[in-house]
């Protein structure tokens, strides 16, 4: 997997590879990924907005969609 794809946070993955590539990854790890891992992958596609995240299980943060954009709902740590 990190092969294709860079890990910015655990079990959060961003395509960098061909659109190709990326999609065969995704439908991969649909069919094989138990559904508690926990993985957020985000792939690169050619029309707005350039992106489409893709989940598999329960994940840390929560997603929306406005307006047709998909979204990770981010909660802020207050120290």
């Amino acid at each position: 997997m990190k092969l294709w794809f860079v890990e910015p946070r655990a079990n959060v993955f961003v395509s960098g590879v061909k659109d190709s590539v990326a999609k065969t990854v995704v439908d991969y790890l649909y069919k094989h990924c138990p559904p508690e891992s926990g993985i957020v992958m985000f792939r690169s596609i050619p029309k707005p907005p350039g992106y489409k995240i893709y989940t598999v299980g329960p994940v840390r943060n929560s997603m929306t969609e406005i307006s047709g954009l998909q979204l990770v709902i981010e909660t802020l740590k207050q120290s």
